[in-house]
């Protein structure tokens, strides 16, 4: 019972620090105008991460192309990494640090967006992606922990979650994720 109780609260914890951070409040605020202004100008949302991240990346890809609250047209938005063909020919061929990098080149466009999703902040393969974007101008959105790893160093926005616990992480990067995608959907469309 005594670790039960102690992994619940530090998931309060580390959610209390991103609540009581006015950079972490302002970047999400951002996040979502980014997003929805990539929509609104016919853009599409390109979701990557590994692991549990890549879980995180398809979830959300989800919320948007499907829906979150309430029934409305679809967003153009997906997850880079559900081709398991794909991904398997690329990492094989190329280097598994290249299969974001290569299927974005052939997807992306400027005025799109890219949501890269890495508890350390430091993945190979997102890396590679976002120098892709910065040839092509995707705008970013780094999903990390507390330190931003070396994500951080490629701009856009920045949500570092405050906390170096791989758990935690995640279950604030989907808090996040879902308050973005709600965000999102309301501006986007009228509730019926």
């Amino acid at each position: 019972m005594r670790r039960i109780t102690e992994a619940i609260q530090q998931s309060i914890d580390a959610k209390k620090q991103i609540l009581s951070d006015e950079n972490i409040l302002k970047n999400i605020d951002r996040a979502a105008k980014m997003i929805e202004k990539s929509l609104r100008n016919g853009g599409k949302i390109h979701f990557c991460g590994n692991g549990g991240s890549a879980a995180d990346a398809q979830h959300l890809a989800a919320e948007l192309s499907g829906r979150f609250y309430f029934d409305r047209p679809p967003l153009n938005a997906e997850a880079l990494h559900c081709n398991t063909s794909y991904l398997t020919a690329v990492g094989n061929d190329y280097g598994y640090e290249h299969i974001f990098a290569r299927l974005l080149r052939g997807t992306g466009k400027k005025g799109d967006v890219l949501v890269g999703i890495s508890t350390s902040g430091n993945s190979k393969n997102i890396i590679e992606a976002y120098k892709v974007c910065q040839e092509l101008g995707i705008d970013i959105i780094s999903m990390t922990g507390a330190t931003g790893g070396k994500m951080k160093n490629y701009g856009g926005i920045l949500l570092n979650v405050p906390s170096s616990d791989t758990p935690r992480i995640q279950e604030c990067h989907i808090m996040i994720g879902h308050i973005i995608c709600e965000l999102v959907e309301t501006a986007m469309f009228e509730r019926k």
